[in-house]
Order: structure tokens, then sequence, then C-alpha cells
């Protein structure tokens, strides 16, 4: 059996309402264990349940965007010549990586300072 690295137990009580509230917004959080809830909530003050998903998507997107810039890159470097078209297209393509951040950052929970 492996050695733990955590030894230290703590035991205390509550109310059928409170760990009712603790089990709820423990399985809201969706971390694997109660401990690890507590852990959190003991840690940092708070716990966030952030949904990644989007960001699967987002770094589909960036490496596409990523990829067209370095195309244009690649022809100017070789024409010796960039176009206005080409200069257009990099600023459309930035604006659509500053649009994708923003939706994703509206959607991060907000913590008052």
């Amino acid at each position: 059996m492996a050695e733990r690295t955590r030894n230290n137990e703590i035991k205390f009580f509550l109310s059928d309402d409170e760990k009712f509230i603790l089990d709820e917004k423990w399985k809201l959080s969706e971390l694997k264990s109660r401990s690890d809830f507590l852990r959190q909530l003991i840690i940092y003050g708070y716990v966030f349940d952030v949904n990644y998903d989007g960001l699967k998507e987002y770094n589909k997107e960036l490496n596409a965007i990523g990829n067209n810039i370095n195309q244009i890159v690649r022809l100017c470097t070789k024409t010796g010549n960039i176009y206005a078209d080409d200069i257009k297209e990099i600023k459309e393509l930035l604006e659509k990586i500053w649009h994708i951040q923003g939706y994703i950052l509206s959607k991060q929970p907000y913590k008052s300072l």
C-alpha cells in the first residue's frame, strides 16, 4: 500500500442542513472527492469550477490562424513583396483572435478584489 502524503485527519461535525449544502456544493464542483473540495476551499478560500471545453476549439482556431499568418509571411519572404491584401488579412485574423479571447474571458468567474 502506498504511503499517504496527507497524514493529518481532521474531524468536525455538521448539522444535516450544513452537510446537505456541503454535499451539493461538492457535486457542483465536479471535484473527485469531498476531501479535494474541502482542501481547495481551505487553501484558496473559494472553489471555482472552470469549464475548459471552449479552449479546445479556441486552440484549434488559434492554430489555424497561426498557420494562415505563417503562409502569408512565407509568401512575403519568398517574393520580397507584401501586399495590402496580406496586411488586411493579418489584421482580420488578429481581430478574430481578440474576439475569441474576449469571449473566453467573459465566461470566466468574476472575483472582486
